[in-house]
């Protein structure tokens, strides 16, 4: 994992620090009315064409509501209550947004923070949209130790490994035979990790929820499959040092590497790398490609190959939202009944234990670096081990 330390000059003698934790999301509206106004976020206010921001209205009014912020703050207060300091959220697109949250925790007299994205894959162009936020509102009053990459967080991957064991055990067992598990991550458009190599430069990576999944693959994807992938798990990338300003964006393998960890897990229970794939969901509507293969393609070369179920198994979500619940529960199963596969999803982590366990090792390795004094709880794999 990666972090970067926002030092500043001189800090507050440490009796009169106050440390602190701060979450950050992508956000989600709460109404099918604050749709409109929430897509002028993800794209910084440019204009989108009526017939997507009704699409995306009707996704809405399919799941009901997004329950991202709601499970976002039970994480915190979860986190809180592990951890015996204050956990703030702060949201990107939507309320609490980050600024307003930054200078909240300003007000209640915070001084030292550790910020840590809930996207445990790093992709520079995003995280680089939720440093300038955060750091906007800092000023010199409030310093931030920057959590950016998680991916191979032994918590993370044991929490995930909970979630699919028993999906996979239960898909096998109803289709009859080994099924097999199809990992995702959301896509982002080619163009943006281009941008990150060539110029370090941070801009939006995906417009949430203004993805394509309708049941069938619409728009080009950068990669295209005769076959469902297997990804080459041997490879690593990691996230550039703090200061440096260019090299490939590390998201497309950060994600792979997380599934590679997670499908370890199930060697035991007969999971072998012959059994699982990776594909990337939620292509936005935006013209230009967008990083595949996709799921739609996978599904259907899946069918191609002789299977008559797959276990889908998101491993950039922490929690339900609207690319699990609509994406995946409604679009993906759609296309899944039309070419003839039974297709199973393992519970979101949501408030798992052991995401809480990740997330408080990070607050305290953050902490630490923050000067503060090592917290009085055990380490996370302890913790993990209680619950």
């Amino acid at each position: 994992m990666t972090a970067a330390n926002r030092s500043g000059t001189s800090g507050p003698a440490m009796s009169e620090r106050k440390f602190a934790v701060l979450l950050l999301a992508h956000g989600t509206p709460e109404t099918v009315e604050e749709v409109p106004e929430y897509l002028k976020n993800v794209v910084s206010g440019r204009a989108m064409p009526p017939h997507v921001v009704e699409e995306i209205q009707s996704r809405y009014s399919q799941i009901g509501t997004s329950p991202l912020t709601e499970w976002t703050l039970q994480q915190a207060a979860l986190l809180q209550r592990k951890i015996g300091l204050p956990v703030y959220v702060g949201m990107r697109n939507w309320r609490p947004y980050i600024g307003d949250t930054v200078r909240r925790m300003r007000a209640d007299g915070v001084t030292d923070a550790v910020a840590i994205c809930l996207a445990p894959q790093n992709s520079r162009t995003s995280v680089g949209l939720y440093r300038r936020a955060a750091y906007a509102e800092a000023g010199n009053a409030l310093r931030f130790h920057f959590i950016d990459a998680w991916a191979d967080h032994p918590c993370l991957a044991d929490a995930f490994a909970e979630r699919l064991r028993p999906a996979w055990q239960e898909a096998c067992r109803v289709i009859g035979t080994k099924v097999p598990v199809l990992f995702t991550a959301h896509s982002v458009p080619c163009r943006t990790i281009q941008v990150a190599a060539a110029s370090g430069q941070p801009t939006e990576t995906h417009a949430g929820p203004a993805s394509q999944s309708t049941g069938r693959a619409k728009a080009p994807a950068a990669t295209t499959a005769s076959g469902p992938v297997r990804p080459t798990v041997e490879e690593r990338s990691y996230a550039l040092p703090p200061g440096a300003s260019s090299g490939p964006d590390p998201y497309a393998i950060e994600t792979k590497h997380t599934a590679g960890l997670v499908a370890e897990r199930l060697a035991a229970d007969g999971l072998t790398p012959r059994d699982w794939y990776f594909a990337f969901q939620s292509q936005g509507m935006s013209g230009g490609p967008w990083i595949g293969p996709t799921v739609e393609e996978t599904l259907e070369c899946l069918y191609r190959e002789g299977h008559s179920g797959v276990v889908l198994q998101p491993i950039g979500f922490l929690c339900d939202h609207v690319e699990v619940l609509y994406d995946i529960d409604i679009a993906f199963q759609g296309l899944a009944r039309k070419l003839g596969l039974q297709l199973f999803r393992p519970e979101s982590l949501n408030a798992s234990p052991l995401l809480i366990a990740a997330l408080a090792d990070l607050a305290s390795q953050g902490l630490l670096q923050l000067g503060a004094a090592p917290l009085e709880h055990p380490s996370a794999l302890e913790l993990s081990k209680q619950e």
